[in-house]
Order: C-alpha cells, then sequence, then structure tokens
C-alpha cells in the first residue's frame, strides 16, 4: 500500500538549520525577512512520525490500550508508536500493533493521515486492521504497560469522545460524527465494513 506523507501548514522550508539534535526532537532555525524589513528567526521542531491502528478483531471488537508510562497519566488510546527512521509507515503499524497486543491482521486500510500541529513536522498515519487474531503475546518495552480493551462499536464512538481519549484528531472526527448522522455512518462502514 502506497501511503502519501500529508504535508505540514507550515512546511519547514530549503534553508532551515538544524540547530540542536534530540533524543526525539531536533530543532530548526531560519531568517525570515519581516514586512517592516527587519529579519526575524523562526523555529520548528521535528520529531518522527507516529503509526497509529484502529484494530477491529473477527468478532468486530475494536481493540484500545488502558497505557501507563513513566512521569504522564493514565490514559485511553489507540495502539500504536513511533516510526523507525527508513521503516515504512505500514510496517512500523504492523510492528507496533505485534508488539503492543500480540496481534496481527492481513486486512489494512489507511484511515487517516494528518500533520496534527503546525511548529511541529510530524506526521501521525491511523490505520484500521480488520480481522485480527492473537498470535503472540504483548512485547512491551520497559517504559509502558498496555492493558487490553475490547470494545464494541459505539463504547467505542464513546471512549473517543472522551477527555481522556489521547488520539486528538481521530477525537475530533468522531466528535464531528456524532453531531453528523452521515459522517457517523460512513465511519461506521469505514471501521466494520
Amino acid at each position: 500500500m502506497e501511503v502519501a506523507r500529508p504535508v505540514s501548514r507550515q512546511p519547514l522550508p530549503d534553508d532551515a538549520k538544524k540547530v540542536f539534535t534530540g533524543v526525539l526532537f531536533d530543532v530548526y532555525q531560519w531568517e525570515v525577512k519581516g514586512y517592516d524589513g527587519s529579519v526575524k528567526t523562526f523555529e520548528k521542531i521535528k520529531r518522527p512520525d507516529s503509526a497509529m491502528v484502529i484494530p477491529i478483531t473477527e468478532d468486530e471488537k475494536i481493540i484500545l490500550g488502558l497505557q501507563e508510562q513513566p512521569n504522564k497519566e493514565p490514559f485511553v488510546g489507540l495502539i500504536g508508536g513511533r516510526v523507525d527512521e527508513g521503516e515504512d509507515v505500514l510496517a512500523a503499524a504492523k510492528r507496533e500493533f505485534l508488539e503492543e497486543t500480540g496481534y496481527k491482521s492481513e486486512d489494512w486500510s489507511l484511515f487517516d493521515a494528518v500533520q496534527p500541529v503546525g511548529k511541529i513536522e510530524w506526521a501521525v498515519y491511523t490505520f484500521i486492521a480488520k480481522g485480527c487474531k492473537k498470535i503472540a503475546e504483548q512485547n512491551l518495552d520497559g517504559a509502558e504497560k498496555i492493558e487490553l480493551k475490547f470494545v464494541d462499536f459505539d463504547e467505542f464512538m464513546n471512549i473517543a469522545s472522551r477527555e481522556e481519549f489521547t488520539d486528538q484528531e481521530l477525537k475530533i472526527r468522531i466528535l464531528e460524527a456524532k453531531a453528523d448522522p452521515r459522517k457517523m455512518a460512513e465511519i461506521k462502514k469505514l471501521i466494520l465494513g
């Protein structure tokens, strides 16, 4: 599956220079001539992209993660994580899905791809994985705890619209769907078929 990278609302210009390299974030700066003739330094951070999954089991249950990470409040969210350098986004989604759940799917489709923050060069890809089957145990890294929660479509829609649900772009689409029956039917068809 060919997946195009979404364009940022504020792309990094070609003359941006990396001024800091971090573990997760890099900082870029560039000069901009103002309308009054003055020169200002603009800045943007860049981080690895994320691949998220809306997994649906063979009995139409959606798998969510009740997650804990050090120094962070527990939260409910989609399964997924960071795309490694040079890794295909779909391969990253499949890897993260297997590691965090022990489940696998042969039926993948792209649900959404966005760059949610103007000042961060960062794309978030959300995939739908259908017919998910358990093939292994979870293989979590040392900085995460994930308890799997299996919900039906209506419960998913309710959970995804709550404050503690962390996937903001998806939450916006869910809230829009709750206000528009046509959008709700579209999301239901995408997720359940």
